[in-house]
């Protein structure tokens, strides 16, 4: 069942290392003004997600400069860049202090670097107030670059206040054709204000419940079972996600049958399932 992972200084958070995850790579770089930060990844693909400040990303010999358009997370779409398995990273701060989220993916294909701007984010509306449920989902590396990255796919995903998100519960743990694929997730938690909190929920169809109290800074590891999640009222939510495909990269999510029926009266989830094929 899933991993709870405090926040904490211990670097790399998810590595090849992990007891419960076997295909995905996280850490979080935090640079002072003019800082800078190397590193290859010799298994996994990336994406580079400035979640806040500006960076010079150079990637084997080639730069992308002036990487990253907002003071934080809550201030637009993610400026991001993608590195390919192997590749000898370089991040370099613009001239003040920034934050970069490294999520990676195992892959055995060599691609090309690219960047993803601010104006090529896929995002989608789910839910409504009236339904408890409202969040967008901001595909940074989704379908627009199927073709170009293997497996990874890696989203920012924005809660409303007291409002649920992975909602109706939905698992991807098993590969079952055009019903369900296998996915590992990797959940980031941050609020606004920091002293929000939230709750993640996992179980399994014949297995016990787990619920877990979130708080800004906090991961959660997901190998299996349905996971939904909810933010307090009075705090907005925000969940840095990756997924990687065991066996393809389009994500096909399973629905608890019990609950079903909250997608015919939820806005938008045909909508958030097409975005994530």
């Amino acid at each position: 069942m899933p991993e709870f992972i405090p926040r904490s200084e211990q670097r790399p958070i998810v590595d090849t290392s992990s007891r419960t995850l076997d295909l995905i790579y996280f850490d979080l770089v935090t640079l002072p003004a003019d800082g800078r930060d190397t590193r290859r990844l010799p298994l996994h693909e990336s994406l580079y997600v400035v979640l806040s400040g500006q960076v010079d990303i150079a990637v084997d010999e080639v730069t992308f400069e002036a990487v990253g358009r907002r003071a934080d997370i809550w201030g637009g779409d993610a400026d991001s860049v993608y590195a390919p398995v192997d590749a000898n990273v370089r991040i370099s701060a613009a001239g003040g202090p920034a934050e970069v989220a490294i999520a990676g993916g195992l892959c055995d294909t060599r691609y090309a670097p690219f960047r993803v701007t601010p104006d090529e984010v896929d995002a989608v509306n789910v839910g409504s107030p009236d339904t408890h449920s409202q969040r967008r989902i901001a595909h940074l590396l989704g379908q627009r670059q199927n073709g170009r990255c293997g497996n990874l796919l890696v989203s920012e995903l924005y809660a409303g206040e007291g409002c649920w998100s992975g909602y109706p519960p939905h698992k991807h743990d098993t590969e079952d054709g055009d019903a369900e694929t296998l996915h590992e997730e990797l959940y980031h938690y941050r609020f606004q204000p920091e002293t929000g909190f939230g709750s993640q929920i996992t179980y399994d169809d014949n297995g016990p419940v787990k619920i877990l109290m979130t708080r800004n800074g906090d991961t959660v590891l997901v190998d299996r079972g349905y996971h939904p999640t909810v933010t307090s009222p009075g705090h907005r939510g925000y969940i840095f996600t990756i997924l990687v495909g065991k066996h393809r990269r389009g994500l096909i999510q399973r629905f608890d049958p019990a609950h079903q029926h909250l997608t015919k009266t939820i806005p938008g989830i045909d909508a958030m399932r097409e975005k994530f094929k």
